[in-house]
């Protein structure tokens, strides 16, 4: 009882319930005039035609066009109000100028070695190109310089971070999705809080909708009070606010500038399975040391100066500022943004990238498998090629339609050469592509709409590095505890199952 009424009674709750009633009650006001006058009717109708031309000749995935056409010619009033609200990828012209200004701040000294390019260019024409996409597009890249090390789960990965935190002498900065009150967090903001005694400036960034259920209103405050300087990216507010679908799914630590953890894994006791709830929480998560954690700290100082609406002196977080002996190249290493508001689909362009590319096989980890057609075409084009594509979801669902949603892409899958698994021991949150033993990349973006199109993202993408090869093994291992998903599988699915799922993926692009 005591769950169901934090459940009812929650910030998200009451917030969620306030933003409902206003969007049921401007539905219900437009709705009655257009009834009773002919010509607001018309306009109404006019305007929803307007908008699905506008729509369908964007620039966007077809099934997101499919699903914002269907649902506003089938609903006109209640569609229109829901797309303005959800349907499109930006800030307000305000934010959005001060966004831009920060980025194009901090961006100029974000550069390359033209000596790394050249080298992997030497190396492998294939590799340079996926890594000159990131370079021009993403704005971030390739560097040397550079150790890797890979974690096949939270609970390796978590000393080492504790480690590293307890070793900093400059800064600390942190940017999690979701953070929760815990064992995890209870342990590094004891050393946080230290830290920020001994004079190191410590910085953490959280998703306010990502902690509305872990963490109490305004807890920014109480870490402030240990000296930790704490923001809240987009505040989830009572109001109507298409900034609200904009999310920051990243996970960032960086420590002195030059030690930098990423991956799957949030700050909360289930990713390092102190706290189980849906079986076993098979998460990874990657380590870098050396120059390519400047990508890192970037994204971090991008995301941090456009919330606080500061500017600083960007050079003193540079890994050269404090790193005292340079670090062994160890392969090619490039870590990378993805931002909701450049109109540019990072994330998916370098998984279809690795995906058309392969020669061997693609493996993957992906606790959402809700993908569009471009993903789906190449990696059914991948398979009928003779490429040994497959694909690991989890065993235990987090999100029961999700999942349901996520088992409805099986069949078309595995129609076309795909092997499908099941991780058996619970649930998997892993975001991780590798190719050939050479390409890999360790992320936050899951193989969905939200991940790959609304949400602020980040990966690593490696070619030939020690954790590569790592990656691989945790992948064979994965298999063997995993079960094999047939056309059996999907064939025997209940009909009112079929027929949910039918529905479901309609309404994809917008869950």
């Amino acid at each position: 009882m005591k769950r169901i009424a934090q459940l009812l009674l929650g910030r998200f709750s009451i917030v969620a319930m306030a933003i409902i009633i206003q969007i049921a009650w401007i539905t219900m006001l437009i709705w009655r005039v257009s009834y009773r006058f002919a010509y607001v009717n018309l306009m109404v109708r006019m305007v929803a035609i307007v908008v699905v031309l506008i729509i369908v000749n964007r620039w966007m995935n077809p099934a997101n066009k499919l699903s914002w056409v269907f649902l506003i010619l089938l609903f006109p009033v209640f569609g229109l109000i829901l797309y303005f609200l959800f349907g499109r990828s930006g800030l307000t012209k305000r934010n959005q100028e001060r966004m831009s200004a920060v980025i194009q701040e901090v961006r100029q000294y974000v550069s390359g070695d033209e000596q790394i390019k050249n080298d992997l260019k030497e190396k492998d024409e294939v590799a340079f190109l996926q890594s000159k996409y990131i370079n021009d597009w993403a704005g971030f890249p390739v560097y040397g310089h550079t150790k890797t090390k890979y974690y096949k789960c939270g609970e390796e990965m978590f000393p080492d971070m504790l480690s590293a935190l307890r070793s900093a002498k400059h800064f600390i900065f942190l940017e999690y999705f979701i953070v929760e009150e815990g064992y995890m967090f209870s342990q590094m903001v004891d050393i946080l809080e230290e830290k920020a005694k001994e004079g190191v400036q410590v910085r953490l960034i959280y998703d306010d909708v990502g902690c509305i259920s872990k963490l109490p209103a305004k807890y920014y405050k109480k870490l402030q009070k240990k000296g930790i300087k704490c923001a809240a990216f987009h505040p989830f507010r009572p109001v109507l606010a298409a900034v609200m679908n904009n999310r920051d799914h990243r996970k960032i630590l960086v420590v002195d500038g030059y030690i930098g953890f990423t991956g799957g894994i949030n700050l909360a006791d289930e990713y390092i399975n102190h706290q189980r709830i849906f079986g076993y929480w098979k998460d990874t998560g990657v380590r870098i040391t050396g120059e390519a954690v400047w990508s890192l700290t970037a994204m971090f100082l991008e995301i941090w100066n456009y919330i606080v609406g500061s500017t600083e002196d960007y050079t003193k977080y540079m890994p050269s500022a404090y790193q005292t002996c340079p670090v062994a190249t160890d392969g090619f290493v490039q870590p990378y943004g993805d931002s909701p508001l450049d109109h540019e689909n990072v994330g998916e362009t370098i998984y279809l990238n690795i995906i058309n590319r392969a020669k061997k096989y693609v493996y993957i980890f992906t606790p959402y498998l809700i993908i569009g057609n471009e993903v789906l075409t190449a990696l059914c084009a991948a398979a009928k090629s003779g490429v040994d594509v497959r694909i690991v979801t989890p065993g235990m669902p987090d999100k029961k339609m999700v999942y349901l949603l996520t088992q409805s892409y099986y069949t078309p899958l595995l129609r076309n050469g795909v092997k499908i698994y099941q991780y058996t021991p619970g649930f998997l949150h892993a975001k991780c592509f590798i190719s050939d033993d050479e390409i890999a990349t360790v992320g936050s973006i899951n193989l969905d709409f939200r991940s790959l199109y609304l949400q602020f993202e980040c990966g690593v993408w490696m070619y030939r590095s020690s954790a590569v090869m790592d990656i691989k093994k945790d992948f064979m291992q994965t298999f063997a505890r995993s079960a094999d998903i047939t056309m059996e599988f999907c064939k025997n699915r209940p009909f009112l199952i079929r027929v949910l799922q039918s529905a479901l993926r309609l309404f994809a692009p917008l869950l």
